[in-house]
Formats: C-alpha cells, sequence, structure tokens
C-alpha cells in the first residue's frame, strides 16, 4: 500500500524574543501615545517618521549589544548587494535625516517620534526584540537650556500619564563629569573603542541591578553572575575604584549640594569642570523654572549604556515599588533616558552638529502603569453585538447595526451561523456592553429586546436561583425600534460615565 505523502505543516509558534499584542492593550498603548503626544507638541516637536530598515553602516558603531557586536541587530541585503538593517532606536535614524537634510531644516530642528525599533539581543524576561519607543530630541544647538528643556518635558510626561510626583524622578549626570573622574584615575576618555572606559561606563551603569558590590567587582578583576558566567572587568586598583565608586554615590538631597560634592573629584581636569559648569547651569535653569522640587536631581549614578553620549544623560525612574502575585516586591526603576549627543551626525557630515534627547520605553512604561491602575479601561469597550434570530431578517439586523455605528456607537451584526446560545457566547468574549435581540414577536410588535451583558453578569453573582434568574430577565428591556439608539447609549453611558 502507498504512503500518503502530507506535506509538511508550519508549527503556529513565535520566535524567540516577541510577542502578539491584542486589542485591549493595542487601545492602552494608543491611549499612551496620544497623551504623550500632546506634551511633545505643547514644547513645540514636530513629528517625523522614518524608514524601519536603514543602511547598516548608516547606523554605524552603536550596537546596543556590545557583547554581540556582529548580532545587534536584524540585517539583509537588498537587490543590490547592500546591507540594510532594522533600525535599533529612532536616533540613529534621526541623524541621518538630519544629515541629508542639513541645509533646509530650521536650526535647532525639533522632532519627536514613535514606532517599533528592532535588537537581536538575548531575550529574557520583559525584555523583547521587538518593542516601542517615543523620542524627542533638539538638534543644532550647544545651550545645556536645551537639555533642561528635555528634562522638564519628561516630568511633565509623567505626570500626563497619571504618575504623581513623588513616584518618578528624573535624574541627571553628565558624561563629561563622569571623563573628568576617569582622567584623575589615569583612564583616558578618548579610548571609546573598547578600552577601560567604555568597560567601567557599562559597570556603573549597572548599579540599580548589581549593586555596588557588584559593581565594585566589574570595576577591578572581574565578577562571577549567578549562573557561574565570568565577566571581566576593568582592571582597576583599589584606589581607583574607591574614586569612581565615591563619585558615583556622591548623591545629596539638592541638586547644588550635589554639584559641591563633585567638585574636589574633577579638580584636575578641564574636561570635567566643564561638565561640573554645564550641570551648574542646568540646575539653575531647574530652579527657576520650578522643577528642582525632587522632580529633577542630580544623580552621579546615572550613566546611560551607549557610547554616543558626550554630555548631560538622564533617566526617568519610577520609586514607587509594587508587589508580584506571590507579594514579592517589585520595582520598575528606568522608563525612559537620553542624553547629549554632539558627534552623532558628524558622523555623516564631518562637521559637529550639536544635539539632546529623551527616549521613553513605551512597553514598560505602560507595565508599570497597569500596575498602578492608570491605565483606564472602558467597562463597555466591545462592541454592541445584533444577534441574528432568524437569517431570513439579514437586511432588518444588518440596518440596526448600521444606524448605531451612524450614532457613533461600535456595532456590529453577527456573521456566524450558530444559534442564540453561541451568539451569546460570543459577545461575552468579545466584551459587548449589550446585545440587540429581535425575534418574530418583537419583529411584529415594533420593538427590539437589549441586555445588558455587564448589568447581567453582576446580576447572576448575587442571584443562587436559576429560575429565580430567568423569571426576573434582569438587565433586560424591550424598547420601541425607533428608540434603539438611546436606549444602547444610555446604557453604554451607565458603564463608562
Amino acid at each position: 500500500m502507498a504512503k500518503t505523502n502530507n506535506p509538511a505543516r508550519p508549527s503556529a509558534r513565535l520566535p524567540k524574543g516577541f510577542r502578539d499584542i491584542e486589542a485591549d492593550e493595542l487601545r492602552e498603548t494608543q491611549a499612551m501615545l496620544g497623551a504623550i503626544r500632546e506634551v511633545y507638541e505643547r514644547y513645540g516637536f514636530e513629528a517625523l517618521e522614518t524608514p524601519a530598515f536603514e543602511f547598516t553602516e548608516a547606523l554605524g558603531k552603536f550596537l546596543p549589544d556590545s557583547d554581540r557586536p556582529n548580532e545587534g541587530v536584524f540585517s539583509l541585503q537588498d537587490e543590490d548587494e547592500q546591507w540594510l538593517s532594522l533600525r535599533y532606536d529612532l536616533t540613529a535614524p534621526l541623524a541621518r535625516y538630519v544629515a541629508e537634510n542639513f541645509d533646509r531644516l530650521p536650526k535647532p530642528f525639533r522632532r519627536y517620534a514613535t514606532g517599533t525599533v528592532w535588537r537581536n539581543e538575548k531575550p529574557g524576561p520583559g525584555r523583547f526584540r521587538q518593542f516601542t519607543q517615543f523620542d524627542a530630541d533638539t538638534v543644532g544647538t550647544e545651550s545645556v537650556a536645551a537639555d533642561a528643556e528635555i528634562c522638564m518635558l519628561a516630568a511633565d510626561t509623567m505626570e500626563a500619564l497619571g504618575i504623581a510626583r513623588g513616584e518618578y524622578v528624573i535624574r541627571v549626570n553628565s558624561r563629561k563629569v563622569l571623563d573628568g573622574v576617569l582622567e584623575g584615575i589615569g583612564v583616558d576618555p578618548a579610548d571609546s573603542d573598547g578600552g577601560k572606559r567604555l568597560v567601567i561606563l557599562r559597570a556603573v551603569d549597572k548599579l540599580d541591578r548589581l549593586g555596588a558590590e557588584g559593581v565594585s567587582l566589574l570595576l577591578g578583576a572581574g565578577r562571577k553572575d549567578e549562573s557561574g558566567d565570568f565577566t571581566k572587568g576593568a582592571g582597576l586598583d583599589e584606589a581607583a575604584i574607591a574614586k569612581v565608586m565615591a563619585f558615583v554615590n556622591s548623591a545629596q538631597e539638592k541638586g547644588s549640594d550635589t554639584l559641591k560634592a563633585i567638585v574636589s573629584l574633577v579638580a584636575e581636569s578641564e574636561t570635567g569642570k566643564q561638565g561640573l559648569a554645564e550641570l551648574a547651569e542646568m540646575q539653575s535653569l531647574l530652579e527657576a523654572a520650578g522643577y528642582s522640587d525632587g522632580r529633577v536631581r542630580m544623580d552621579p549614578s546615572v550613566v546611560r549604556g551607549l557610547d554616543y553620549y558626550t554630555g548631560p544623560v538622564f533617566e526617568a525612574e519610577l520609586t514607587f515599588e509594587v508587589t508580584d502575585d506571590d507579594g514579592r516586591p517589585v520595582r520598575f526603576g528606568s522608563v525612559g533616558g537620553g542624553g547629549r549627543y554632539d558627534d552623532l551626525v558628524a558622523r555623516f557630515t564631518g562637521k559637529p552638529v550639536p544635539a539632546t534627547g529623551f527616549s521613553i520605553g513605551v512597553s514598560r512604561l505602560q507595565a508599570a502603569l497597569t500596575v498602578l491602575g492608570r491605565n483606564k479601561k472602558a467597562a463597555a469597550s466591545g462592541p454592541v453585538v445584533v444577534l441574528v434570530m432568524d437569517r431570513a431578517e439579514l437586511p432588518r439586523y444588518q440596518r440596526m447595526a448600521q444606524e448605531l455605528r451612524e450614532a457613533g456607537i461600535r456595532a456590529e451584526m453577527y456573521l456566524g451561523t450558530s444559534g442564540m446560545k453561541a451568539q451569546m457566547k460570543y459577545a461575552d468574549k468579545r466584551g459587548a456592553p449589550c446585545v440587540v435581540i429581535q425575534g418574530s414577536n418583537e419583529r411584529e410588535a415594533g420593538e427590539v429586546q437589549i441586555k445588558d451583558l455587564i448589568e447581567g453578569a453582576k446580576a447572576a453573582q448575587s442571584i443562587d436561583d436559576n429560575r429565580e434568574w430567568k423569571e426576573s430577565r434582569p438587565a433586560q428591556v424591550s424598547v420601541a425600534e425607533a428608540d434603539l439608539v438611546a436606549e444602547v447609549k444610555r446604557i453604554i453611558a451607565r458603564h463608562t460615565g
């Protein structure tokens, strides 16, 4: 007997590090993006959208995963055998855009952008290879007033999303100041191609995760993690480690006191003193605008991981603590960050083009808002479903659905072929606030029945006897066909008002 050759079927599975996003979360995301957009536009930023792909060479050496430099981005070759890569952030495409359109753009050029980015990194819990960012950048000015403004914008954005003062902080530091500290311990800040500077930056950037002891180990010989993997350190001696850690831990309650504590650590470095002067000017601007009340703070432990920052750097951190399902404390930490990057556009033009910007990690911030209960969901978010009781009357049911739509109500006619019980289950799964029912009796009377599914579910929970539930017919009313729209509006308002 001949064997049947069945074609191989693909597995229904997602690639590692990616996820599907369903309707409720997408609605929350869009509402959140709208709130962020409103703040950014209030500050005078204009929208810009760049392609998902860039020439790989345009992304430069600033790949997000230094341990896997050839795998930090997703790449392919086009028909001309040129390498293209999916963008790993929104800043590198901005630098390319500014360089390409430099002469016609107003300077400073202020743009915001939101979109998907991709990183070919090792995925982990809450760490995906595809996610959304929302950026604001000012290109073409050296003024630290632009950096101070970005910090104010970040604070206003947190509050526009429902995060109260005291639940977040915008932390500010300077790469110039840190370079001044490095000069003081004999490390050349100009050695950015894999020398000690980059190892030190990445070590300090892990302070929140590893603590002072873990960072000290990475500044020295190295550190072995819980799995037994060993990470080689910067090889600093004990005196140098102590100086770096003194700088990292020098934050005070008042920004001016923090800056005073740093003075002695950069006294022998012109770069460090210049960075300190810039932070002092920012502090003055923030105080004048009323943002030095705890919303924006000087914090020398802020480093930022990418190597292209050249001046002030900042992070938006959530400071509240919640517990997970097992009662363990969870802290969200950083949900956005940025800084000054005066050399990125120069890769294309050969001329310095100062720039500063801030990026929000939308997915991480959205998760935090969900935990806080600040993502407001409409109780009746699904469409009203018009049930089909008699297939010969489909035009009548379609007309009802259209009347509801024309009144601005989400509505659909059931398009399947199942009976009433299955149709009710469908409406429940769709999150319908109510269903519209018209059988032959209602049609002859010129009426429709409207069943409030939300109120009905509440009533069902409080009624133990099934017979009592049927007799009471909770949250189900009969109205004239002419009153269909008004009654549906009343039901929806009851659950969303």
